[in-house]
């Protein structure tokens, strides 16, 4: 279950990477700034997850226990 949360996390991050989320802070900017930003996008992403995130834990740890036990 909790290899399902990170996918769906990881999941999560890469939706808010392409939605723009973390490009254009309201800092200086600058090298540090874009490294810190996609940190903080994980971390959202994995909050937003553990708090129940978009529904798919469920669906992706049936989705890895049917491969897990197919022979």
């Amino acid at each position: 279950m909790e290899a399902a949360q990170k996918l769906e996390a990881t999941f999560l991050a890469e939706m808010l990477k392409s939605a723009g989320f973390g490009k254009e802070g309201g800092f200086a900017g600058g090298v540090g700034e874009e490294q810190f930003a996609s940190l903080h996008v994980q971390a959202l992403a994995d909050k937003v997850a553990k708090a129940g995130g978009l529904g798919l834990v469920e669906t992706f740890y049936r989705s890895m226990m049917e491969t897990t036990h197919d022979t």
